[in-house]
């Protein structure tokens, strides 16, 4: 949701009063405003925050577990329900010790996960998120697919 305002001497410029349109996507749509509606809903009951938290920390956990049995370096930082995997064993805390991840296993990891079915984001410089949608079964599977993944030797240390 959005809005923007001014002063009235600027704003009666804006359509309907004025000659100015002004448009956006989803301006005003009503099925858009319903859906973040519903979504506030969704996000205000009891215990939703607190269960993103709880399989969000079973997954990113998982992972560098699953990477250390497989010996591949792993770093996951993880805020809440968002998340990243960096391919380094060296703690990554901002862009300079990113860069130094290995780029080429985490495409190798992003293709091993996409062929078990599991979409990951393409880049370790994006960050990936859980949603109320995601059900334990779905982390299950991640972790099932990661550790499989870790099993390749193109991952390992060379």
């Amino acid at each position: 949701m959005g809005a923007y305002g001014g002063k009235a001497s600027l704003m009666d410029w804006v359509a309907p009063v004025g000659p100015v349109y002004q448009a956006g996507t989803l301006s005003g749509n009503p099925l858009a405003v319903t859906a973040g509606l519903k979504t506030l809903e969704i996000l205000r009951r009891p215990g939703t925050y607190e269960r993103l938290e709880v399989i969000s920390n079973q997954l990113a956990s998982g992972l560098a577990a699953a990477a250390a049995k497989g010996g591949v370096p792993l770093t996951v930082n993880r805020v809440g329900s968002m998340f990243t995997c960096f391919f380094t064993g060296h703690p990554v805390t901002d862009y300079a010790s990113a860069k130094r991840a290995d780029t080429g296993k985490f495409a190798r990891f992003f293709r091993a996960l996409l062929e078990r079915g599991v979409y990951f984001p393409p880049s370790q410089f994006e960050a990936a998120f859980l949603s109320t949608a995601h059900s334990e079964a779905d982390v299950t599977l991640t972790l099932q697919a990661a550790a499989k993944a870790f099993e390749v030797e193109a991952l390992r240390e060379q």
